[in-house]
């Protein structure tokens, strides 16, 4: 669009916030206020595999995941937890990743719009996630957060 100068007018700006309006969060208050006829560009419907491959997992995850470690003073106590967050619109494939693992919670957040994949079972995390992600390693700065 750009190279052909479409944003320039009317029809391709209309074009750009349509797509605007498809992602995630949509279109701003005053986007909306601005252009109140802008409708969404229909997103295709993605079937959940039935199978998820590990190495797509470990990259997903190198890109969506929080590895935490928290201590409390007063207990003396560590905690683990790993959690990866989605929209609400990857709700199945969030979900299925507590089949997958065999352990951990699904927990939706509606005011984030979405919902959380929450390991925090030491056992589990000891036992599942740990093995799996030195087994299908993490990248990048992902890969620090696990290893620490």
């Amino acid at each position: 669009m750009v190279s052909r100068k479409e944003h320039l007018n009317e029809k391709g700006l209309n074009k750009i916030l349509s797509l605007r309006a498809s992602v995630n969060n949509g279109l701003s208050d005053n986007l909306k206020t601005a252009f109140p006829n802008i409708i969404p560009v229909k997103r295709p419907q993605v079937e959940l595999a039935t199978y998820i491959n590990p190495h797509w997992l470990a990259g997903f995850a190198s890109g969506e995941c929080c590895f935490s470690v928290n201590y409390s003073q007063s207990s003396g106590q560590v905690a683990l937890r790993f959690s990866l967050f989605q929209h609400s619109r990857d709700t199945e494939l969030t979900k299925s990743l507590v089949q997958y693992f065999g352990c951990g919670n699904y927990d939706p957040e509606p005011t984030k719009n979405g919902g959380r994949f929450r390991v925090s079972s030491f056992s589990d995390i000891s036992n599942k996630i740990i093995p799996f992600f030195q087994e299908y390693q993490i990248v990048g700065v992902k890969a620090l957060d696990f290893a620490l």
